[in-house]
Order: structure tokens, then C-alpha cells, then sequence
């Protein structure tokens, strides 16, 4: 027996006897290429609908026969084994045949937010060495990335268009009134349109899959550092991650589920709990590219949406919309919240609406694939819990100075995890990886204990992190950008209470000496908004004539966070 083996035997698993009646914890899953999921469930539910796109539907046939195509378009492109494809949209239908279609051809998916800055995408084309990109003629997107063609390793951009996928109406209208918002694309050999990718019979070359070696997807994430890393998801992370959420029980009926999906594929939790988990099941996958409350509730009504997707920010909306009606959440029959903590009251609000026990947390990781605990199928999950481990995954709890050291039930420490959805390691960085994965686990930055009943707690968070609606914001690339001012002397950023989108960043600002004049928070938001993403802008910039440091005079957020606190507790 190895000393791994010994150490993890040392440690309880108090789930064991509170494990639901539904399912095994010690139960094993086969792993399997992520490509097969369409054409497996393109033999099983041939006729229903996959997608459906404001209307326009697309059958399990019609997806599978699309991503044949595709596959042969981008092999005939050189995409092959080891060659990295980034995707570079929103929430359209061509986002999940290429999904399979690049997986089919042999390559590697990257994906790329919309909301990142072009400094962030460029750092991230180099660092992952994509020589393909998807995007969308989209006047937001399309012209970030035609600059760095050249400039990286970029050899080609594959341009989608949007009203190759609307229903007929909608296209006329698009093309009479979204001129607009779309790009005139050159005629050169940097860029093919997607749409003659499809242009063959579909008889791509297929190739040997290494299930547990391959990667499916380099999925960025700052890990517990705030540096933004690839983390590797193989086709066995991600295979079995799909199959362990189906044995907790979604709720979803094979061939005939309604799922919603206004979460950004690009995102690891739709990704996974999304497009992997419904497409496996032979769900309808309804598309919204944007988040819009009102239009979410148009949906949910119109397709009685039965498995919904959120994150807190999301509920938020739901409840204040005033357009909304007592009987429209009414055919969800679970709603799984996960990307940030759910506050109490919140999930209660939001239960009494659906008039149902149907609210469950999940907890995990871009680094573990990313499902690792929920709540199980009965009880509320609104308890301040985030619940039990998933089938053959291990909650540890280690000390927080020393992460080889296990603690017992009850004690607070690092949260770390272990089991097969755990990423392979980060690209190109091993000294990240050992320092990320410690004896086999995963070490997750956040600090909480297991209970008796083997329910995991969360209470704090040890990165350096602020959580925006779901999505990681790491202080440092603010303050980078900050520092890069020719007028700012020192700056630091923090995460404060926001009750929309959970947390925003604030942050404080030292003026150079004889240059205060010269600064306002407008002008600095402006010289932000270029620089840095949407969702890192900063929710106010406060100037100080010093910043709290420590003995050692670096930068010191404690004292910051405390008076933020302060402010809060006398409102």
C-alpha cells in the first residue's frame, strides 16, 4: 500500500452513512471520448430536438451530421491531434457542433470569455498557442481577435455568421436591421467562413482516443494564484464528471428533458452540467446568447423549462422582474445554483416561486471538471450546506499551513478534492500543478469542514478572489492596470458586498504627489474599460493620501476589507 493510500484511509468518510438511497458512493464510472455523446445520442433520440435557437431547432441527427461535416471542414483546415481550436463566442447553436466537430477532428478546444479585454485575450492566444479561432462577425468580438492575427500563433479565423442559425423571420429581420453590428470580413487566407466548413460528405478521419492522456480543454481560470492557467480536462475528467451528476440525479427525463441555458458555454459549468449532461441524456438545449430576466421568463413559460441552471445573480433577477407571473417558474422541477454562494434568503424566495423542494447547491472547481458536491435529491439545499460528495469523490479537509496534513471531522481547514474529475495539471505549468495538487488532491483556497453527517460546509475563502456573479475576478489584473497609469502611485483592490451580482471590486488609489488633480473616478473608469473586462470593472475607485502595508511595507487589504465591513454593519 503506497503512503498516499495509507494517508487517505487515515481520513473519515462521514457521507458514507447519509449517502441518498438513489445512488453509490462507492460506485465507478467508465470513461469515454466526449465526441461520442452526440452519436450516441443521435442512435437513441434520432428525431428530438438538441437545440433549439429562438425557434430554429436542430435534431440529435441534424447536430451529429453538422459536427461530421465540420470535423472534415477542419481537418481539411490542418486541424489534427495537438492542434489548439479557440472558441470565441456567445450562446449559439454553432458553438456546440464545433464543440464536437473539433473534438471529432482531433483537437483541442480553448474557450475565450467575450467579456475578456484584448491584453487578457492576447496573453491567452500565446500562452495556449491556438492556431485556429472561432468567433462571431459581431462588431464586440470579431475585431479584437482579427489583431492578433499575426502577432501570435494564430494562422486563421473561422467566422461564424447569426443568421445562418435563425428561424426564417428572424432572419430577414436581422439582415434588414443588424448590419450594424456586424463586421465586413476580408477575403484573404487568415479567415474562412464557417458555414463552407460544411460543404463535404461529412467522413472525417477518426482518431484513437487516449481517454484518461487526451484533452478535450484547456479551460482558463486564475486557479488560487490570480495568474490565468489552462487547466487540462481530459475526455476522462470530463466523462465521468457527466456521468457522476446523472447518478445524483438531475431530474431530467431522457429524450424529452427542457433545459435552459442563458449560462455561458465558454463557462465550465455549463459546459459540463449544460451541453455535456443534457446532450447525453437527449435534452432540448434552449439557447439564450444573453442574460435578459424578462426574456428568460418569456422562455421558461413558452418551453415549461423543466431543469434550470443559475447562479444567485440570476434568481435575483428572476424575483424583481416585473413582468413576471405567479404561475411562470411553476414546471422547473430543479434549479441548480452554483458559481457563488447562495444566500439563505435568497434560495428561500426563490423556492416559494417554483412551488417546489427543487433548489439544490453544487460546489467545485474549473479544475475539477468542475462538479465534486451537491445536495442530494431530497431536502432543501438552502440549509447553509453545500452538501455530500458525488459518487467516488473525496472531501478532505487539510490544514491550512500544511496541506499534507489531514484533519477529522468537524475541524475547519482547507477544503481539498479528490476523484477522477480532477484535472490532469495546468498547461505548461508544473511548478503550478504541485503546488495546486498535493498527493492527489485538489487543493480548492477555500476553507470550511465536514460535518458528522459528511455535509460540507464553506466559511471562507483563502485566494485572493472576488466572485462577480460566479465569475472569478482576480484582483491583480485590476491593479495592473492601475499601476500602468502614468498619474497613480499605488492602487489595490478588494471584493465588497453587491446585492446584485454578489461581489464587486472596489478600488483604492494613491494619487502621484503633485499629479491629484489630474485624477477623478471617471476619468479612471474610462482609461479602464479599455484595458480590463466588464466584469472586472471596478464598482468604485476611492482615492486615499495612503494605503494600508504591512512591517514589511507591502500592500495590505485586511484593514480595507475591515472598514468595508464597518460601513456595511451601520447601514
Amino acid at each position: 500500500m503506497s503512503d498516499q493510500q495509507q494517508n487517505n484511509q487515515l481520513h473519515p468518510r462521514p457521507w458514507l452513512k447519509n449517502y441518498p438511497p438513489y445512488t453509490t458512493w462507492e460506485q465507478k464510472f467508465e470513461p469515454h471520448p466526449i465526441q461520442d455523446l452526440i452519436d450516441n445520442s443521435a442512435i437513441k433520440y434520432p428525431d428530438s430536438t438538441h437545440i433549439d435557437f429562438f425557434g430554429r431547432t436542430f435534431s440529435y441527427t441534424e447536430t451529429k451530421e453538422m459536427s461530421d461535416k465540420v470535423a472534415k471542414g477542419l481537418q481539411k483546415l490542418g486541424v489534427g491531434p495537438g492542434v489548439h481550436v479557440g472558441i470565441y463566442m456567445p450562446n449559439i447553436p454553432q458553438y456546440i457542433i464545433l464543440y464536437f466537430a473539433i473534438l471529432k477532428a482531433g483537437g483541442t478546444i480553448v474557450n475565450f470569455s467575450p467579456l475578456y479585454s484584448k491584453p487578457e485575450l492576447e496573453t491567452q492566444v500565446k500562452d495556449s498557442g491556438c492556431e485556429f479561432m472561432v468567433t462571431l462577425d459581431n462588431v464586440l468580438l470579431y475585431p479584437k481577435m482579427a489583431g492578433l492575427l499575426g502577432k501570435t500563433t494564430l494562422k486563421k479565423i473561422i467566422v461564424c455568421e447569426l443568421d445562418d442559425v435563425l428561424p426564417p423571420a428572424k432572419r430577414i429581420m436581422f439582415k434588414l436591421f443588424g448590419g450594424k453590428k456586424r463586421c465586413k470580413i476580408p477575403n484573404d487566407d487568415g479567415h474562412v467562413f464557417y458555414k463552407t466548413l460544411l460543404d463535404n460528405d461529412g467522413s472525417y478521419t477518426k482518431h484513437k482516443v487516449d481517454v484518461h492522456e487526451d484533452i478535450v480543454l484547456l479551460q482558463y481560470t486564475g486557479g488560487t494564484t490570480g495568474l490565468p492557467k489552462g487547466a487540462m480536462l481530459t475526455h476522462a475528467n470530463l466523462s465521468i464528471n457527466l456521468q457522476q451528476a446523472i447518478a445524483w440525479d438531475i431530474a431530467l427525463e431522457p429524450g424529452k428533458g427542457q433545459v435552459l441555458s442563458v449560462l455561458p458555454l465558454f463557462h465550465i459549468y455549463a459546459l459540463a452540467l449544460v451541453m455535456n449532461v443534457c446532450t447525453a441524456l437527449g435534452g432540448n438545449v434552449v439557447l439564450l446568447p444573453r442574460y435578459d430576466p424578462k426574456q428568460m421568463l418569456s422562455v421558461i413559460r413558452r418551453y415549461k423549462i423543466q431543469f434550470l441552471p443559475v447562479v444567485p445573480t440570476i434568481m435575483t433577477g428572476l424575483i424583481n422582474e416585473p413582468s413576471r407571473k405567479p404561475e411562470d417558474l411553476r414546471s422547473i422541477k430543479i434549479c441548480i445554483s452554483g458559481g457563488a454562494p447562495l444566500p439563505l434568503e435568497l434560495g428561500e424566495e426563490f423556492l416559494k416561486l417554483i412551488g417546489a423542494n427543487a433548489i439544490r447547491q453544487g460546489y467545485g472547481l474549473t479544475e475539477s471538471s468542475p462538479l465534486a458536491v451537491g445536495n442530494p435529491v431530497e431536502g432543501s439545499d438552502v440549509t447553509g450546506t453545500v452538501g455530500l460528495p458525488l459518487p467516488d469523490t473525496e472531501i478532505i479537509i487539510t490544514d491550512k499551513e500544511d496541506p499534507t496534513k489531514i484533519l477529522d471531522v468537524g475541524e475547519t481547514g482547507e477544503i481539498c478534492i479528490q476523484g477522477p474529475q480532477v484535472m490532469k495539471g495546468y498547461w505548461k505549468r508544473p511548478e503550478a500543478t504541485s503546488e495546486m495538487i498535493v498527493e492527489g488532491r485538489l487543493r480548492t483556497g477555500d476553507v470550511g469542514y465536514l460535518d458528522e453527517n459528511g455535509n460540507l460546509f464553506i466559511i471562507d475563502r483563502m485566494k485572493d478572489m472576488i466572485l462577480v456573479g460566479g465569475i472569478n475576478v482576480f484582483p491583480r489584473v485590476i491593479e495592473e492596470a492601475l499601476f500602468e497609469h502614468p498619474d497613480v502611485s499605488e492602487a489595490t483592490v478588494i471584493g465588497v458586498p453587491d446585492t446584485y451580482s454578489g461581489e464587486k471590486p472596489k478600488a483604492f488609489v494613491v494619487a502621484v504627489e503633485g499629479d491629484e488633480h489630474k485624477l477623478s473616478e471617471a476619468n479612471l473608469m474610462e482609461y479602464l474599460k479599455d484595458i480590463v473586462g466588464k466584469h472586472e470593472m471596478p464598482r468604485e475607485i476611492e482615492f486615499r493620501s495612503e494605503l494600508p502595508k504591512t512591517p514589511v511595507g507591502k500592500l495590505s487589504k485586511k484593514e480595507l476589507v475591515a472598514e468595508e465591513l464597518e460601513k456595511l454593519n451601520k447601514k
